[in-house]
């Protein structure tokens, strides 16, 4: 529609023929093709949006491992739009809003980082920042009023919020290129902290000077680099197989197995390689068998969260020295008094395992040096005066260890609720970063399938594990008889550089106290 020299076009807000605020627009301005088809249909523009990888915890270059949609799917609020998987969870980045997927910025191999673009959707109608229908009868009645104001508004603020714009956009065009070369930049390019090695870790890397120069920095990530460092690996002598000669964590374990498989003497770590410092373990080589001709294999590939848990498990047990006190705990009170809540709370399903973690709270308060961690040198121990306790979840692609946060300060039924909540997660694959992290002490249940005892591997930084089996009645001699009583295996390992035995003795003989006393979690 043309009147006076000026174009009238609606905006995308105003809904309908009775809800249109009609805005000016300047004689010989540029109509797009949007705004035209807007205008002879009446409908509001489509607006297209770009969809990021949300806070992940700190985490960077992490690999996609799945596409959940492609161009032209329709999705939700929250749908998952891609899987990625770090090196101790697997999730999903979920779309910000609804609408229909432009493009697909993403391929599986690709590494993202926090902000990175994943996708372009296209937000229409009914679709959040856009505006449906019951919005637009709910604001019916300021239309009237709109049109009045939208009439009175001249040609020359027009005109001015038309070049504003398009400045707006070109220097935001030009400016995108730059930020994202940037960025790119300063995730490739280690930082002088990260290649002077402030904090070497045991075994550290030795390295001269040269080896800061721009082309001799190995093309790593900070998580691939702390990952080498806490090995003892140089990543001079690591063969890259990522795009563009980039050292994956898959390399460097490649590299230390093949260091083993040589029985240690090649010179792939620093500390290790010279054989004074104790850092390498001089194991003999692995075996080689051709299994095939004893008989009929299948061959299947680990998973990545086993292959990833399995490097992290190896080198707990390999640098802590790990002791394992055995001992039993009298629950049939707390079992009787756990079948009562759930009776009373038939919404909520009460585990032992809820127990066991105030227990463990009640432990750490009393023992304070099961509550910490060593730092980065070794020398010093940090105590935590909070308490985050991990619990080990079994799921179809291994095993994972997410944290409830402040045990202390919550009731029974709400760690029930939670830990429902977070072991479901885990089995869907939903678990965050930030959901995995800043444990203090964690438990690993196998009472819901047997045993009367094992080992468990601390998970470190942490300085102890509890293990618990399945509970049995057993017959104990109260002083005149003996009486049947629901008994209970703990098994406690702890790091025998921080703890000796007899604190742990104390600590499972005052854990089995409190199991046996719920009173005592009052005290």
């Amino acid at each position: 529609m043309r009147t006076g020299g000026d174009f009238f076009c609606p905006p995308p807000w105003r809904r309908g023929p009775q809800a249109i605020a009609w805005r000016a627009w300047p004689a010989g301005a540029t109509m797009t093709a949007s705004r035209l088809q807007m205008q002879s249909t009446g409908e509001p523009m489509a607006e297209v949006r770009e969809a990021n990888v949300p806070d992940i915890g700190g985490h960077s270059d992490v690999p996609v491992i799945e596409l959940l949609v492609s161009a032209g799917d329709r999705v939700e609020k929250d749908q998952g739009l891609v899987t990625l998987e770090s090196d101790k969870a697997t999730m999903e980045v979920p779309a910000p809003f609804a609408g229909v997927v432009k493009t697909l910025k993403l391929k599986v191999g690709d590494t993202v980082s926090e902000g990175d673009l994943v996708a372009e959707i296209e937000v229409g109608e009914g679709g959040e920042g856009g505006h449906g229908k019951e919005k637009g009868d709910a604001k019916s009645d300021d239309a009237k009023s709109g049109d009045a104001d939208a009439g009175e508004r001249s040609d020359a603020s027009a005109d001015g919020d038309s070049r504003s714009a398009k400045a707006d956009s070109k220097d935001k065009d030009s400016a995108t290129p730059a930020s994202e070369s940037k960025s790119r930049e300063d995730r490739s390019t280690p930082s002088p902290s990260q290649a002077s090695g402030e904090a070497p870790r045991t075994p550290p890397v030795a390295f001269n000077s040269d080896e800061l120069m721009p082309d001799k920095v190995p093309y790593a990530s900070p998580a691939v680099r702390l990952f080498a460092r806490e090995l003892g690996v140089d990543l001079q002598r690591v063969q890259g197989s990522a795009r563009g000669g980039r050292i994956s964590r898959e390399d460097v374990q490649a590299h230390v197995k093949g260091i083993m498989a040589q029985g240690g003497s090649g010179t792939g770590t620093g500390a290790g390689a010279s054989g004074g410092a104790g850092g390498g373990l001089n194991l003999i080589p692995w075996p080689k068998v051709d299994f095939a001709k004893y008989g009929e294999v299948k061959t299947e590939p680990l998973s990545r969260i086993k292959k990833l848990s399995g490097a992290n498990l190896a080198r707990n047990w390999a640098m802590i020295p790990h002791v394992t006190q055995q001992d039993l705990a009298d629950i049939t009170e707390m079992e009787a008094f756990r079948k009562q809540l759930g009776q009373e709370n038939k919404d909520v399903k009460v585990t032992p395992l809820v127990f066991l973690i105030k227990a463990a709270v009640a432990a750490l308060k009393q023992f304070p040096q099961f509550n910490a961690s060593l730092d980065a040198s070794g020398e010093n121990l940090v105590l935590k005066q909070y308490f985050h306790i991990g619990i080990a979840v079994d799921t179809p692609d291994g095993l994972v260890v997410p944290v409830l946060r402040d045990c202390d300060k919550k009731g029974l039924l709400q760690l029930a609720n939670e830990l429902g909540e977070i072991s479901k997660k885990a089995r869907d694959r939903k678990l965050g970063p930030a959901e995995m992290s800043g444990g203090c002490f964690s438990i690993s249940s196998l009472g819901g399938i047997g045993g009367v005892g094992f080992t468990p591997i601390i998970n470190a930084p942490e300085v102890a594990i509890l293990g618990v089996s399945r509970s049995s009645m057993q017959p104990v001699w109260n002083g005149t008889e003996f009486t049947p009583r629901l008994m209970l295996p703990l098994s406690l390992s702890y790091d025998h550089r921080v703890i000796d035995g007899a604190a742990a003795a104390r600590f499972t003989s005052y854990l089995a106290q409190v199991l046996g006393d719920l009173r005592r979690v009052l005290l």
